[in-house]
């Protein structure tokens, strides 16, 4: 999961050295080249079953590639409205959206050391938020009410994904690898029209490639295996290491300088995280199985 993360946290930095591409052209090309990779991967794992089973695909499977289409779509058109950090900062409240959905709906007992971590991070998402917003412009606004859309998706999706592992069907009945190629072809699909006329030089092509394979394609490939073995709620916790290592690439390669209150937040965020997982080898639990 800290791989997933730290291949995550790539699209802010590589963004920030586009040529020409903007906004939902960014959008299109990320999520078309993420669709080509996961076609090619999937069929490979799948054969030419792979299409027949999206097609007999049963709602959780659609209903999870919807929610990976808000993400993918939701995050990039944030990131060309406001910076690395209020966007990433804006998506930390997944933990806490994904504890409460895998509580209310899974009815899953969350222990005591990942409502503490959750709640700590939460006071450095705050404290960060906080800060940022008194500073923001209208563009940038606008930027953080497209990135809430991102920790809803994604808890809405994870809870799905336990559902699916948990529940009385079979993975063969719900391929919920599936659901990221469907999330992927929904996202290109969407911002085509809005992506004209295409703007982006061969530089951003290869850029957009690099993004829609090595950030997308193969992170989430992953963490929908993760769902077998880690708890929603102790995803998305993890998840928040993409916060750290999201501004700290921004800022060491394109000059995106964070506040003084986004590194203060960013460093409870890490000790929240460091703390939860420190406690569950202590009390000898496995710490992906909080419930």
């Amino acid at each position: 999961m800290i791989l997933v993360t730290l291949l995550w946290s790539s699209a802010g930095v590589v963004t920030r050295h586009l040529d020409a591409a903007r906004s939902f052209e960014v959008t299109f090309w990320r999520s078309a080249f993420n669709a080509l990779a996961l076609t090619l991967a999937l069929t490979v794992m799948r054969g030419p079953s792979l299409w027949r089973g999206i097609a007999r695909a049963p709602w959780p499977v659609w209903a999870s590639g919807v929610c990976w289409s808000v993400m993918y779509t939701a995050f990039m058109v944030a990131i060309t409205l406001t910076s690395v950090a209020n966007v990433l900062v804006t998506m930390s409240v997944g933990p806490l959206l994904t504890a409460l959905l895998s509580r209310v709906v899974l009815k899953h007992r969350l222990e005591m050391r990942t409502w503490a971590a959750i709640g700590a991070a939460g006071v450095g998402i705050a404290w960060m938020f906080s800060h940022e917003a008194q500073a923001s412009s209208p563009s940038q606004l606008a930027g953080i009410a497209v990135a809430l859309a991102v920790p809803v998706a994604a808890a809405i999706n994870w809870t799905l994904l336990q559902h699916s592992h948990h529940g009385d069907a079979g993975d063969d009945d719900q391929d919920m690898m599936s659901a990221v190629l469907i999330g992927a072809l929904i996202s290109a699909a969407a911002t085509l029209p809005l992506a004209w006329p295409f703007l982006a030089s061969t530089h951003d092509l290869s850029l957009l490639a690099l993004l829609g394979v090595f950030q997308l394609a193969v992170p989430c490939l992953l963490v929908v295996r993760l769902t077998h073995v880690l708890a929603g709620p102790e995803i998305a916790l993890l998840g928040l290491l993409e916060v750290v290592l999201g501004v700290a690439w921004a800022w060491l390669g394109a000059g995106e300088r964070p506040s003084a209150a986004t590194l203060a937040g960013g460093a409870l965020v890490i000790g929240a995280l460091v703390a939860s997982q420190a406690s569950a080898l202590r009390s000898g639990a496995a710490p992906g199985r909080s419930h």
